[in-house]
């Protein structure tokens, strides 16, 4: 109660103190010496100052009355599969997808085969198609002046490697896909930081230069022979990183134990995924996403926030958290697991591989309160859809109300739950963003809504970044 009123006069004395801003609303010597003076005035900051100055924030945060051992039982799980590590890179979305279609692989033979798929080789060809979309981009809004929002979307993000979902069924299904161990991982790949500012800074030239060509009047055909051009130059950046897309190779399936079954055959990377995958993804899914800002029930769509220029935007249902558990939870009794993606940067005890809103107790530690709900986070670019992770499991209670959540995360098998980690139902419906769920299991009603005009709504939105 102390600490609250003290909390209180602080407010007071600053308030009281408005008249002494100085004009246009800066800190004045008189307000400044408001806030000295309320501070000074509270015994515990002192002590609360020397245990912050020598240990992590987190740390000291900690909600102990919350760290009581983790059931980590589970009602409805699918079955287990390897744990792989995206390393220092930002390509959880195609950790999480290639988690999707692996096992949806080894659910189509029976849980007997097991694949993986190179992350590397196709990172390749997500990096050159975003490259080709940047400069296709700048091409087609070059007579919009420099700082324009759009032109300005596209220098200063050339390249990135984050994603979502509908970058891997666009790339996949162009691309094909290959084995893992036949084009393994470059340090490059694991480390993305660097090569992708290097690639940028020569897309932002080259941005520049195809400005120019518009603004003299060249013709359309020379613009686009000297953007093949620079292409050829990126690509053979990405060649000397991430190593030349394998173009055939010999492989031979193995089953859960890892024996091989059957004799090797050559293979085509699109070969391959006809045999692991089988037709395009698109048209197969949906994608979901819970935005209390915007109306329920509505689609929308990102405008150029895809992978492939002539590929599939970013297109979503807007729906409550009741609706997309439901759709979790029918998938997963069915052996799916799904694509998702969340705010991994809210409350998450990675130690433990825990997520609840209870882990972190800020306020008390800093003497104040943190009242936003969802939707102002969101709108203010205080949460956001950050990582994208691959739903497991769910606990339901008897009424079949989901309790808590599994999902396979991309961070290495040798932290949180064998590489996965658990979610109550409140973190859930608090910091859980995005679906990717089969239309076998969408309502009809759910499919009309899906299939109307969505709604254009713009990349520079809080909500709409990439998964990392």
């Amino acid at each position: 109660m102390k600490q609250k009123m003290l909390i209180v006069g602080l407010c007071f004395a600053i308030a009281g103190s408005a008249y002494a801003q100085t004009k246009g609303g800066g800190i004045s010597p008189q307000m400044l010496q408001q806030m000295e003076k309320a501070q000074a005035g509270q015994p515990t900051s002192k002590a609360i100052f020397n245990a912050l100055a020598q240990n992590n924030i987190d740390a000291l945060a900690m909600n102990f009355a919350n760290q009581k051992p983790i059931d980590s039982h589970f009602s409805v799980e699918t079955p287990k599969q390897s744990i792989h590590d995206q390393k220092s890179s930002g390509r959880c979305w195609m950790f999480s997808g290639f988690n999707v279609l692996r096992a949806n692989f080894a659910k189509k033979h029976q849980d007997t085969l097991a694949v993986e798929f190179s992350h590397d080789y196709l990172f390749f060809y997500d990096q050159l198609e975003k490259a080709n979309l940047m400069l296709q981009g700048v091409i087609d809004n070059a007579a919009k002046p420099m700082d324009d929002t759009r032109v300005q979307f596209f220098f200063h993000h050339p390249i990135s490697d984050g994603g979502t979902f509908c970058g891997v069924a666009d790339l996949a299904y162009k691309y094909g896909l290959v084995p893992k161990g036949v084009q393994p991982e470059t340090y490059s790949a694991d480390n993305t930081s660097r090569m992708a500012r290097i690639v940028s800074s020569k897309l932002r030239e080259y941005g520049l230069e195809l400005r120019d060509m518009v603004a003299s009047k060249t013709s359309a055909k020379a613009i686009q022979n000297r953007k093949a051009e620079m292409l050829g130059d990126i690509y053979r950046m990405l060649s000397m990183t991430l190593g030349e897309p394998v173009k055939e190779f010999t492989y031979a399936h193995i089953d859960k134990s890892g024996k091989q079954v059957g004799e090797p055959k050559k293979y085509t990377p699109k070969q391959f995924y006809e045999e692991t995958v089988g037709g395009p993804l698109n048209g197969t899914f949906i994608m979901v996403m819970n935005d209390p800002r915007r109306p329920y029930y509505e689609t929308f769509e990102v405008e150029y926030d895809r992978h492939v220029y002539d590929g599939t935007n970013w297109k979503y249902l807007n729906l409550p958290m009741k609706d997309i558990a439901s759709l979790a939870i029918a998938s997963l009794k069915d052996g799916r697991k799904l694509y998702s993606s969340y705010d991994v940067g809210k409350q998450f005890d990675r130690k433990r591989g825990y997520m609840d809103t209870e882990n972190y107790d800020y306020g008390s530690l800093f003497g104040t309160t943190f009242k936003m709900d969802k939707a102002q986070r969101i709108a203010t670019f205080d949460s956001g859809s950050t990582h994208a992770m691959t739903l497991t499991a769910v606990d339901l209670d008897k009424n079949g109300q989901p309790v808590k959540w599994k999902v396979e995360n991309s961070w290495g098998g040798g932290r949180g739950f064998g590489g996965c980690d658990i979610m109550t139902n409140r973190w859930f419906e608090e910091y859980m963003f995005r679906l990717v769920v089969d239309k076998k299991y969408v309502s009809e009603e759910m499919m009309r809504q899906w299939e109307k005009k969505p709604t254009m709504v713009m990349p520079e939105d809080p909500l709409f970044q990439e998964d990392f």
